[in-house]
């Protein structure tokens, strides 16, 4: 590494985005054709919000060098955070074009797609990905939100269960693992794992709420109500917590 390229990525460390840029801008004009000082310096103008330089960076590094995964993400991200959603897709796919064996950009391909509610089009790069990391738990948890939007319940379920394989510790994972239970109505399986995200985040307020509300509907009402009462101790909008005293109420005349 040059000095000068040392100094340029010693400002974007110090947070120094302007003078970083400087930096790099001087270094190509010996190094017209790096590759990554345009991408290095198309990340110093995004941390600015000059998304218009930077674009023009990424875009050039992908010019020189086809095969840079980095750069193909940077501009993906870059197109996110300007919710163009179909540029985005469009720079993966290139990515996924020229670096067919990188399962990163597959990945993030298939979550462009997801946000785009093309479920079968993710399906097919998450099954990629799987194909080349079968332990990629992010990816079963991708799978397992894919199926759930398709109303494929089982299969979402299956793949909610097979990243517990490998993380038991996320109420996120327990809690959508129990939407996929209560929308396939196995009712005590939902239970038991709403409650799973509550043992590992007692903070996690919506699962209080929905613990709740299946309590009710099974009829158990002196749990429901000790879970209704928990979640209004929570802070949440006023009418919320109101209209839930008032539930609380209406319960306790059956008890």
């Amino acid at each position: 590494m040059s000095e000068k390229i040392e100094k340029a990525m010693g400002y974007f460390k110090e947070g120094k985005y302007k003078e970083c840029i400087d930096a790099f801008s001087s270094v190509l004009e010996t190094e017209p054709d790096n590759s990554d000082v345009y991408n290095n310096m198309g990340v110093a103008y995004s941390c600015i919000g000059d998304y218009e330089h930077a674009l023009n960076c990424y875009t050039r590094a992908i010019e020189l060098a086809p095969d840079m995964a980095q750069a193909y993400i940077n501009l993906s991200d870059l197109y996110y955070k300007t919710d163009d959603i179909a540029s985005a897709i469009g720079t993966l796919q290139r990515g996924s074009y020229e670096l067919e064996d990188n399962l990163i950009i597959a990945h993030l391909l298939a979550r462009a797609y997801i946000e785009d509610q093309r479920y079968e089009d993710a399906i097919c790069e998450l099954q990629r990905v799987l194909d080349g990391q079968p332990e990629n738990y992010d990816a079963y948890y991708d799978l397992g939100h894919v199926y759930f939007e398709l109303g494929d319940y089982d299969t979402a379920i299956s793949n909610f269960e097979n990243v517990l394989e490998y993380k038991e510790d996320s109420e996120l994972l327990y809690y959508s693992l129990a939407q996929a239970y209560e929308a396939n109505n196995e009712v005590d399986k939902a239970i038991s794992n709403y409650l799973k995200a509550i043992a590992v985040n007692d903070k996690f307020t919506l699962a209080y709420k929905k613990v709740g509300i299946l309590f009710m509907a099974r009829e158990d009402y002196e749990d429901a109500i000790e879970y209704f009462e928990s979640y209004t101790e929570f802070d949440i909008p006023d009418e919320e917590k109101n209209s839930v005293r008032k539930l609380i109420e209406r319960i306790k005349t059956k008890v």
